[in-house]
């Protein structure tokens, strides 16, 4: 039979052989490093970095009050059919919409961009978007004029990932073909009104 000092060492030398392991096993990589799997902590901290989306609004419940009248402003010489009636809606501006036309009037500028040549189609797409639903974005440190309206919001989102009925929406705008050929450049390329919270218009064109 084994002596009793000889047992005291065998048992110190097991011991201390699974505190060493228990050492590795808890210095050591965990599970996730070794499989390459970031870990839970990593993921959330990956949600939060990611962009979000702008909220997609509708109607004009949720307006400011000089938005609401420029766009019926708008609004009113589209009822009308005439292009020169939009004269009232720009003139409400200090400075004059932007249409990427440079020093041109505003009213020629809207009927050169025209299919047409009179603006009725031009008209026809302002109804279409000021229609449909809008998004908000931020463009300034002014606490009280600090917001900018843009319709469609599909102009502000990812066109590649449009939900079924965000792509009826789109499809109301423009053309199937128009939709796909959007898709493949991932990005909106219709007509995009934008309005700022102090009623001033500040674009209207296609986006780039």
């Amino acid at each position: 039979m084994p002596s009793r000092d000889y047992r005291f060492v065998l048992c110190t030398c097991a011991y201390l052989a699974a505190a060493g392991g228990l050492v590795h096993a808890t210095t050591g990589p965990t599970l996730a490093q070794k499989s390459g799997k970031p870990s839970e902590a990593g993921n959330s901290a990956a949600r939060k970095a990611a962009p979000q989306s702008p909220e997609v609004r509708y109607g004009t419940d949720k307006l400011p009050a000089p938005v609401i009248d420029m766009r019926e402003a708008i609004l009113a010489a589209v009822r009308s059919g005439r292009i020169e009636d939009l004269t009232p809606a720009i003139q409400m501006n200090e400075l004059k919409p932007d249409f990427g036309a440079g020093a041109e009037p505003p009213v020629d500028a809207l009927r050169r961009m025209s299919a047409d040549g009179a603006g009725l189609d031009v008209l026809a797409a302002l109804a279409a978007i000021l229609d449909t639903g809008y998004v908000t974005l931020p463009t300034g440190r002014d606490i009280e004029n600090n917001r900018l309206f843009v319709w469609p919001y599909h102009a502000e989102i990812a066109i590649d990932r449009l939900t079924p009925a965000q792509e009826v929406e789109l499809l109301r705008l423009v053309p199937h073909a128009a939709v796909e050929a959007m898709k493949e450049r991932r990005r909106y390329t219709g007509w995009r009104i934008a309005i700022g919270a102090d009623g001033v218009w500040h674009s209207f064109g296609r986006a780039p």
